[in-house]
């Protein structure tokens, strides 16, 4: 099985920074693309950043990077606002062995809270 495992959320001043971590460990073989979502309370989840996508609200703001390597996504988050609180979740597209079929991963979440 694939696991990700996300850190470096918080509580946070509006205009001020956090940068998330997702790490993928376990079963994989490869792993074809890794971004982030995020899903405000009453709200559905969204798509945030992945590969060279970004929301149109979080753009100039939040910039996604990967460790291929380690198998890691990175969330950096600048400028934060109020409407930037929500449960920030990693997903991964991968293969656990050779002969597998690309799966969907989810992280377990972490919350964001931009608040003064």
């Amino acid at each position: 099985q694939v696991q990700l495992v996300e850190s470096g959320g918080g509580l946070v001043l509006p205009g001020g920074s956090l940068r998330l971590s997702c790490a993928a460990s376990g079963s994989i073989f490869s792993v074809n693309s890794m971004g982030w979502y995020r899903q405000a309370p009453g709200k559905e989840r969204e798509l945030v950043a992945q590969n060279t996508y970004y929301a149109d609200s979080v753009k100039g703001r939040f910039t996604i990077s990967r460790d291929n390597a380690e198998n890691t996504v990175y969330l950096q988050m600048n400028s934060l606002k109020p409407e930037d609180t929500a449960v920030y979740y990693c997903h991964a597209v991968a293969k656990r062995y050779s002969g597998d079929y690309y799966g969907s991963y989810w992280g377990q979440g972490t919350q964001v809270t931009v608040s003064s």
